[in-house]
């Protein structure tokens, strides 16, 4: 991974997350060569820096911390598991005693460089120590940078399910520095497209022709359309997150497909990537859809088309339906023991379908079951 502050930034793409909820607003900057705006995100009044990063990413958390320490910060690394193995309780609680040890105080700041899991843990705790401390993202997969890392959700899993665990508290400022997706695995880039394309099915069809004209380019950080899908993309969680921090109405479109992906990594134990589900969930949402005579054959049909073009899955086991379902009515957005699920009324007409009855939940299962 190449992140580095000592050559000169490119100008970056600089959107704006609105002020929601008595939360500040915050920039979401996207380009190359970013890390020399990291400075300026922690501030002046910081003493303390804590580096949270991955395991994987060892050397890139050492090269931020020593960075930060050459700018006159007490800057730590704190290492924690790779992807959802970091999402716990236990994880958490490490890193609290990490702040502990290093006196953290309510005007230091927490930097979380990595996955989505990764800055989902680094977000909570940053929420939770000393009821909330500042926190910055520096996303380097393309689920971080358009879906995890902006938007304020933070949160940890437990045995019962995912994300089960968690608080709003939005980053001051998220870092999406593209050089770092040059390095990320193939399967790791391909799953984080499916929050790409959730964005296009949801709100920006542009997102989808530019898939649709070279599926084989979305594959890689070197297509030409990469910064403008995930520019895309970032906008319009952006604007929804801004009108609904806490998902009390409009923020729920951006759960499009996400009621079944949660239920299947939960069944999976988490070995499935999130995107992955994301993409089976979002088949069967418009499976559910068109069943409910809501969603046109065509759009319908589309899912199919886009998610499969780049390689993710379109299809899950069959025989896992029982399992699924207990999962999905404990799942955060249930309310009470109503089943809702975000379907589409048309191409980015994203609309509630709650307590569907359970012949077409069975029908739309059929629909994905291998």
């Amino acid at each position: 991974m190449t992140l580095s502050s000592e050559a000169p930034a490119d100008v970056p793409t600089r959107i704006t997350v609105g002020a929601s909820a008595g939360y500040a607003p915050y920039d979401v900057l996207v380009g190359r060569r970013l890390l020399a705006e990291l400075p300026g995100l922690v501030g002046k009044e910081a003493r303390r820096v804590a580096v949270l990063h991955p395991e994987a990413l060892a050397e890139t958390g050492e090269v931020l911390r020593q960075d930060l320490a050459d700018q006159g910060y007490e800057a730590i690394a704190v290492q924690v598991p790779n992807a959802e193995e970091a999402k716990t309780a236990e994880v958490a609680a490490y890193c609290w005693t990490a702040l502990g040890q290093t006196g953290f105080t309510r005007t230091d700041v927490i930097v979380g460089v990595g996955g989505g899991a990764t800055t989902d843990l680094a977000g909570f705790v940053a929420a939770s120590w000393l009821r909330g401390v500042r926190w910055i993202a520096v996303p380097t997969t393309v689920l971080g940078m358009v879906d995890a890392a902006v938007g304020g959700k933070t949160g940890i899993n437990t045995a019962e399910g995912k994300n089960l665990v968690g608080a709003f508290h939005p980053p001051a400022g998220v870092l999406c520095d593209l050089a770092a997706l040059e390095s990320l695995p193939l399967h790791d880039y391909v799953s984080g497209l499916a929050e790409v394309i959730k964005a296009g099915f949801i709100a920006d069809p542009r997102i989808l022709e530019l898939v649709e004209a070279d599926p084989e380019a979305a594959r890689t950080p070197a297509g030409p359309h990469t910064a403008e899908l995930i520019e895309r993309s970032i906008r319009v969680k952006a604007e929804v997150v801004a009108s609904d921090l806490k998902e009390s109405g409009l923020r729920e479109i951006l759960n499009y497909g996400h009621t079944l992906a949660h239920a299947i990594e939960k069944n999976e134990r988490y070995a499935w990537r999130h995107g992955a589900a994301v993409s089976v969930g979002m088949v069967f949402a418009a499976e559910l859809g068109r069943i409910a005579g809501r969603l046109d054959d065509a759009t319908a049909d589309r899912h199919r088309a886009v998610l499969g073009s780049v390689g993710l899955p379109i299809t899950y086991r069959g025989d896992q339906w029982p399992r699924l379902l207990e999962t999905m009515r404990i799942d955060k957005k249930s309310r009470g023991d109503r089943l809702r699920f975000i379907v589409l009324d048309g191409l980015a007409r994203p609309a509630v379908l709650e307590s569907p009855d359970p012949a077409m939940l069975l029908a739309a299962h059929a629909e994905i079951a291998a």
